[in-house]
């Protein structure tokens, strides 16, 4: 059975400079949806490329004292070397000046031009070099660039023109036949209010003042605009024009395309000109375009004037492929405008990577190796917690499948997560340890079985997002090919038992967050927010705290103190071995803590709130310089931390990957 066809694409992207964050974010989105739909038994064509025609081009490399193509040969290779260390997954990459390109937009251009789509006559108005775009008087902001804010110069010269007018009502008369072809919804309004209604100009469509490009063949003074030589890339990659009957075929499979991906300021240019561009040559036009948000710095969008462009190479160096994908993914919704800061990334992958994914994966594989011989038991009986997790694993694909359809990929992340964090509160609630203890064996081998099948269904819910991961805990539990499917998440517990796992090491290490957000000042140049010191050791959540708790914290605690008295507090990280009741003391328990190094025994006041057989294995925050007391005649070296809320009082636990002894900071 042949495999349904699935078209994406991102911009071509203009390699005047290396490329930074916000092209990744793009490349990254669409890779995601490609690989989705890969998993889905789609047949994928995922294209990206670079526009490598046009007067910034010609003026930088002039500028650099090299040969126009030396220059742009230099930042391609760069600019693919990031693709792949990103594990983009593309099945193509067009530079627009390959022949298979260059061949079939001077053959475009002169249909265009025979069948009277294009006229030749004279361009004068307001030109802005950097965004190589034409602006009427009406669009300047303050009589500058609307898109970049830089100055703009007028420009007179002979032009090859579009007529854009003859088809403008064809083009809205398709906006109303198709509503999802431009999303999100508010992009099509703007198209419509900002550029349609006031009167659609014919678009220039050829220059005579610079000669790098695509030279019109019956006019060779004139090179090919911008776009009209860049968008048709989109069709030539794909065999568009070629005699080559394979290729004829190819185009015949992908086109029209499935979807475009491009950023919000060109999204004028693939809704409007793009599709006229089609109509004219009788062609289908694309499925949908979508526009996203900016990822933007704290004094506004990327740019190189401004010096605050973010190298992703860097990123991916320090961080890893997956932690930045991961990032780029779940910190903005798809759709809307972004703030890059330091403290978002690390907490992102201290929470999210490190606390949540990372300790489930690694504290399951720990336990499977502890208490069942590194070997998947078969279960036993399904309690109503277990069913409960199998029930939100099963939903959670459909939530994702949904979100994915709608290239919603920070919302199917977040319902990722929620079954990640369920999934690490399942193993609290059913504390293996301690069934281990009461020799209750069939039950844990149900709740290790039922640990190890969450673990599965994270791992493929995962992979279209982090690239790397899937790989790993396929490998570290011995995962079989039909098990990493998607297909194979229609039913939980459809795991085969007598899986080998292999204890492993933690995939994601916490960070010190000090340290890295001092690293990332140097490597981005982005000051440290003005943040509460306590944002550093704590979970921030998706949403807000509102101000009128901040306020109650801010007034309500104790008297301050200094970073010097606070240091002198000795934390320790340790794990309860054992645990009793004090005789004669309804109140207290006495416990045995290893240290690492020690072990210490601690008398705590937590009886009405633990069973002794509860904190068997728990791993647990201790003070250890404390003074040793006497509490009911029982010896007390130390103190737990637990964090109380009216009547209700939880131990402050770490992920078990931390070793006993370590320094709690």
């Amino acid at each position: 059975m042949t495999k349904p066809a699935f078209y994406i694409t991102t911009p071509i992207y203009y390699p005047n400079d290396k490329l930074h964050i916000g092209h990744a974010y793009t490349t990254v989105a669409a890779d995601a949806l490609a690989r989705y739909k890969r998993l889905r038994g789609f047949d994928v064509m995922y294209l990206t490329g670079t526009d490598e025609h046009g007067q910034k081009i010609q003026t930088r490399a002039q500028d650099a004292g090299k040969p126009v193509k030396q220059f742009l040969d230099e930042i391609i290779e760069w600019i693919q070397d990031l693709w792949a260390r990103l594990d983009i997954s593309n099945d193509d990459f067009i530079r627009t000046t390959e022949p298979r390109h260059t061949k079939v937009v001077e053959a475009i251009f002169e249909r265009l031009i025979d069948q009277g789509d294009i006229y030749l006559g004279k361009y004068e108005g307001w030109y802005c070099t950097p965004d190589e775009s034409f602006w009427s008087e009406r669009e300047l902001v303050d009589g500058k660039c609307p898109e970049c804010g830089r100055d703009v110069q007028w420009v007179t010269e002979e032009s090859y023109f579009f007529r854009m007018s003859k088809y403008v009502d064809r083009l809205l008369q398709y906006y109303e036949d198709h509503p999802d072809f431009i999303q999100p919804e508010s992009r099509k309004n703007e198209m419509i209010n900002n550029f349609i209604k006031p009167g659609l100009q014919d678009l220039c469509v050829s220059r005579t003042s610079f000669d790098w490009g695509i030279h019109v063949s019956r006019s060779p003074e004139h090179v090919v605009y911008v776009w009209l030589d860049a968008l048709t890339n989109y069709i030539t990659a794909i065999g568009y024009g070629s005699n080559d009957p394979a290729l004829q075929e190819k185009f015949e499979r992908y086109w029209p395309c499935d979807v475009h991906f491009v950023g919000k300021d060109i999204v004028r240019f693939h809704t409007i000109y793009w599709p006229i561009i089609l109509m004219a040559l009788g062609l289908p036009l694309p499925k949908k375009v979508y526009g996203h948000g900016h990822f933007l710095m704290k004094d506004g969008k990327m740019s190189k004037s401004k010096g605050n462009v973010i190298d992703p190479k860097l990123l991916i160096e320090r961080y890893g492929s997956d932690a930045i994908r991961y990032f780029l993914l779940r910190e903005v919704p798809f759709g809307q405008d972004g703030v890059f800061t330091p403290e978002g990334l690390v907490q992102r992958l201290n929470f999210d990577l490190a606390n949540d994914l990372g300790n489930l994966i690694h504290r399951t594989a720990a336990m499977m190796n502890r208490f069942a011989g590194g070997k998947v038991p078969g279960p036993g009986k399904w309690e109503q917690v277990d069913q409960d997790l199998a029930a939100l694993a099963e939903q959670t694909v459909l939530d994702v499948q949904e979100h994915m359809d709608e290239m919603q990929f920070s919302l199917a992340l977040t319902d990722i997560w929620k079954l990640v964090r369920q999934g690490n509160k399942y193993i609290d609630e059913t504390a293996p340890w301690s069934l281990n203890k009461r020799g209750e064996s069939e039950r844990l081998q149900t709740v290790l079985f039922i640990m190890v099948e969450t673990v599965r269904f994270i791992t493929v819910l995962v992979s279209p997002f982090l690239s790397k991961l899937p790989g790993q805990v396929a490998a570290q539990f011995h995962f079989e090919p039909e098990e990493t499917t998607w297909d194979s998440l229609s039913r939980f517990g459809a795991l085969k038992p007598g899986n080998a796992v292999d204890a492993g090491t933690p995939l994601f290490p916490r960070l010190d967050v000090n340290d890295e957000i001092a690293a990332l000042e140097t490597l981005t140049g982005v000051r440290k927010q003005s943040v509460p010191e306590e944002s550093n050791s704590k979970n921030v959540q998706d949403k807000a705290v509102p101000s009128s708790v901040q306020e109650q914290t801010a007034t309500q605690g104790k008297q301050e103190i200094g970073i010097d008295v606070f240091s002198q507090v000795e934390l320790k990280v340790g794990q309860i071995e054992h645990a009793e009741k004090v005789e004669g003391a309804d109140k207290l328990l006495k416990i045995q803590v290893n240290l690492g190094t020690e072990q210490r025994q601690i008398v705590s006041g937590i009886a009405k709130y633990y069973q002794p057989e509860q904190l068997a294995g728990q791993k647990v925050v201790v003070v250890t310089n404390l003074k040793p007391v006497k509490l009911r005649g029982v010896m007390s070296n130390g103190m737990l931390l637990a964090a109380s809320e009216g009547d209700k009082l939880t131990l402050v636990t770490v992920p078990e990957s931390m070793p006993n002894g370590a320094v709690v900071k």
